[in-house]
C-alpha cells in the first residue's frame, strides 16, 4: 500500500489525526481575512462585465492583419473611446470585442477597422450584443442559484439535520463570494461561461461537505449512550476518516482544469477558456477548504450549544478528571470501535496511537 494510502487507512481507523475542530478559530478567521479581501476587491474595483451583459460589438475577420493583436487593441480602443479586446483566432483573424457601442457607432469602427488593419470592409464580420440579453442571462443566474441554496437547505435539513443544512449554506456563500473576490481582483471578464463556471462549483462543493457530514452522521449514533468523546471529537475524527478521500477527489478535478487555466488559457492564449476555468479553479479549492475547515467546525460549534450535547461534555470531562486522579484512562465503553485513547481524536498526524496490554492497571 502507498504512504497516502496507508495514512488514509489510519486516519478512517482513528489510529492518527489532525485536530480541526480545537483550532477552528484560525480556520473562521482565515476565512473571514479571504472573504473581506473579496468583498473590497469587488466594492473597489468592482467586476469587469463581458461584452455579453453590457452590450457592444463583435468585429471578427478571416484574414490576416497587417498589424500586431497590441497594435489592433490601440486602435479599436481609439475609434471607439472604450477598452477593446482583441483575441488572434487560429486562421490568423481577430476578434475585437467593445462594449457599449450602438449600430452607428460600430458602422463607423468598422471602417477605421478595415483602414487600419488592411482588410475590406466587407471581409469584417460586425455583430451586434444587446444588454438586455445578459441581463435576462444574469436574473435566470441568480433565479437559479435562490432555487438551489433552497433546495440545498431542505435536502440536508431532512437527511441529515438543521444545523447541517446551515453550515453547508454559509460555505456555499463562503466559496462563492471568494470566487468572485478573485475575479474582481485579477480582473478576469465576467462572460455566461463564468456564471456557468459558478454554479458548477456549488455541486463540488457540496459533494465534499456531504461526504463529511454523512461519515460524522454515522459517528453520532447513540453519542449520548458513551462518555469516550464529545460531540467535536466525534466532528474531528469524521473530518479525518474522510480527508485523503476530499484531497484526492479535489486534486484530480483540480488538474485538468488548471490545464485549461495556465495552458490553454495563460501559454496558449486561448482566453475563453479562462471565463470558465478560473471559475472551476477557485471554486474546487475554496470548496475543498470550507467543506473541511469551515462546514463542520460550525456543525460542531452549533451542535455543543444543544443541552444534550452540554451534558454529555460534562460527563466526559468529568470521567477523564476521574480517572487522571487515579492514573487511569478512561475505560472502553465499545462506542463504535474507538481508539484505546480518548485524546486520539486531536492526535497529530504520524504520531502513532498508545498500545496497552489488557489486563490490570
Amino acid at each position: 500500500m502507498s504512504r497516502l494510502g496507508n495514512l488514509g487507512a489510519r486516519l478512517y481507523r482513528g489510529e492518527v489525526g489532525y485536530d480541526f475542530i480545537r483550532n477552528r478559530k484560525i480556520w473562521y478567521g482565515i476565512s473571514i481575512l479571504i472573504t473581506i479581501t473579496a468583498i473590497i476587491g469587488v466594492a473597489v474595483g468592482g467586476l469587469r462585465m463581458g461584452i455579453e451583459f453590457k452590450g457592444g460589438a463583435v468585429f471578427t475577420t478571416d484574414t490576416k492583419a497587417q498589424i500586431s493583436t497590441s497594435q489592433a487593441t490601440d486602435v479599436a480602443t481609439e475609434a471607439s473611446g472604450h477598452q477593446a479586446i482583441v483575441q488572434e483566432l487560429g486562421n490568423g483573424g481577430l476578434r475585437i470585442q467593445i462594449t457599449e457601442v450602438d449600430t452607428a457607432k460600430a458602422n463607423e469602427i468598422k471602417e477605421t477597422l478595415s483602414d487600419e488593419l488592411g482588410i475590406p470592409a466587407n471581409d469584417i464580420n460586425a455583430d451586434l450584443v444587446g444588454p438586455s440579453w445578459g441581463e435576462q442571462i444574469a436574473n435566470k443566474a441568480w433565479t437559479g442559484l435562490g432555487v438551489f441554496m433552497i433546495l440545498v437547505v431542505i435536502y440536508l435539513a431532512i437527511a441529515f439535520e438543521w444545523r447541517m443544512a446551515v453550515a453547508a449554506l454559509i460555505a456555499l456563500i463562503h466559496d462563492i463570494t471568494i470566487t468572485v473576490g478573485v475575479y474582481a481582483l485579477v480582473g478576469f471578464e465576467v462572460t455566461p461561461g463564468t456564471v456557468i463556471g459558478l454554479l458548477t462549483i456549488l455541486g463540488y462543493s457540496l459533494y465534499d461537505t456531504v461526504v463529511v457530514f454523512d461519515s460524522l452522521k454515522e459517528g453520532q449514533k447513540d453519542i449520548t449512550k458513551q462518555t469516550r468523546f464529545t460531540y467535536s471529537e466525534i466532528a474531528n475524527r469524521s473530518i479525518n476518516s474522510t480527508l485523503v478521500r476530499s484531497i484526492n477527489t479535489t486534486v484530480v478535478a483540480l488538474l485538468p482544469v488548471a490545464g485549461l487555466l495556465f495552458i490553454g488559457g495563460g501559454v496558449l492564449g486561448a482566453g475563453m477558456l479562462n471565463d470558465i476555468s478560473l471559475s472551476l479553479f477557485v471554486g474546487l479549492a475554496a470548496g475543498a477548504y470550507s467543506s473541511i475547515f469551515i462546514a463542520t467546525p460550525l456543525v460542531a460549534d452549533l451542535k455543543e450549544r444543544d443541552p444534550q450535547m452540554k451534558a454529555l461534555k460534562k460527563r466526559v470531562l468529568a470521567k477523564r478528571a476521574a480517572a487522571a486522579e487515579k492514573g487511569e484512562s478512561p475505560e472502553d465503553d465499545g462506542f463504535q470501535d474507538a481508539p484505546d485513547s480518548a485524546e486520539t481524536a486531536g492526535t497529530a498526524i504520524g504520531r502513532p496511537r498508545s498500545h496497552r496490554t489488557p489486563g490490570k492497571r
